[in-house]
């Protein structure tokens, strides 16, 4: 029986990732009316509404690009095929990442959970950019495996916001818990469990020796 390819499992994921954006923003709640529906009475007294939303919708097409440009870099066909491809894609998601970072920066203060949900997100709005200029400087020093590695510890972030809601939907509808806290450790776990995805990815895929 054939094996299943590891790219193949990050298409598969990074589909299934877009198809909830897009169906989530657009078709069930295209004005997050559920979603926003349990910020606090303290965050919506502060937020503009119109403008979160633009913002939102802003965030969430730039995390589509990034996305997209992450899933076609990790290509070897592209990347011996066509170079000037992979280049331009990867300034791209760099871009991207910024502009998602600085929309998530907006959002942040704002987030369901208060203060302490909000942290882990200013906290990824530092690190975040950080890891993907230094997988940038990584491959201008022609450290291409290096390179790789912080692209993994990167890319993995870009589903940060389907897991949060993936956590929080089992904790609330099938462990019970307040939708606020469901959200909250959602958070926490889904970050966490990000990065130690991204090191297990590194050490068992791009560090294990080659069988020849």
């Amino acid at each position: 029986m054939q094996r299943i390819k590891p790219y193949s499992i990050v298409i598969f994921i990074a589909c299934m990732a877009i198809a909830y954006a897009l169906v989530q923003n657009f078709i069930i709640d295209p004005e997050a009316k559920g979603f926003l529906s349990h910020k606090s009475d303290y965050n919506k007294e502060r937020m503009n509404t119109s403008i979160w939303l633009t913002v939102m919708y802003v965030h969430l097409f730039f995390a589509l690009i990034a996305l997209v440009c992450g899933v076609a870099n990790f290509s070897d066909m592209l990347l011996a095929k066509n170079c000037k491809l992979h280049k331009v894609t990867g300034y791209v998601y760099l871009f991207s990442v910024l502009v998602v970072v600085v929309t998530s920066g907006y959002m942040a203060p704002y987030v369901t959970g208060g203060k302490v949900a909000s942290w882990p997100f200013h906290l990824l709005n530092i690190i975040w950019p950080a890891i993907t200029i230094t997988a940038l400087v990584q491959i201008k020093k022609r450290q291409v495996i290096k390179h790789k590695e912080w692209m993994v510890r990167s890319f993995v972030f870009l589903f940060t916001n389907m897991l949060i809601h993936l956590l929080k939907l089992i904790l609330e509808k099938v462990v019970g818990l307040p939708y606020e806290l469901s959200y909250t450790i959602g958070v926490y776990v889904a970050m966490i469990g990000l990065v130690v995805t991204a090191e297990m990815i590194i050490r068992t895929k791009l560090r294990a020796p080659r069988k020849g």
